[in-house]
């Protein structure tokens, strides 16, 4: 199982790489792997301000939907389009070009309450 050391991690699997005040937003490596065949990814709400735990859209995989949620507040700066023809890069290089969206965090603090590599590994049970 892949767990990226400069990645912070939420409760909901997704992960966050910051680059100033913006970061970039996916969903594990444990996440793909549980979820199984990634189909289809649904994001329509680039351009809105979320808040932490909201949903920014939805993940399609063979035997089920489920929902991402943001890992902290902020803006939908854009939506990776490259998914649009290849959901699939999200099940081999999710901390890569699997990457969901694009985020102005509304504060960078936030990031703080998220876990690290080390927490996160505890926390799937690893």
């Amino acid at each position: 199982m892949n767990i990226p050391q400069n990645l912070k991690y939420s409760e909901d699997h997704e992960w966050l790489r910051i680059e100033g005040e913006v970061a970039y937003v996916g969903i594990t490596d444990y996440a793909q792997h549980e979820l199984g065949d990634i189909v289809y990814v649904d994001v329509d709400t680039e351009g809105e301000e979320l808040e932490a735990k909201e949903a920014f859209g939805s993940i399609e995989a063979v035997k089920t939907v489920s929902d991402l949620c943001m890992p902290v507040s902020g803006k939908v700066l854009e939506v990776n389009a490259s998914l649009e023809d290849n959901a699939a890069s999200i099940n081999s290089a999710p901390y890569g070009e699997g990457w969901i969206i694009k985020i102005e965090m509304t504060d960078v603090k936030e990031a703080d309450a998220l876990m690290d590599a080390e927490a996160y590994t505890k926390y799937i049970g690893l």
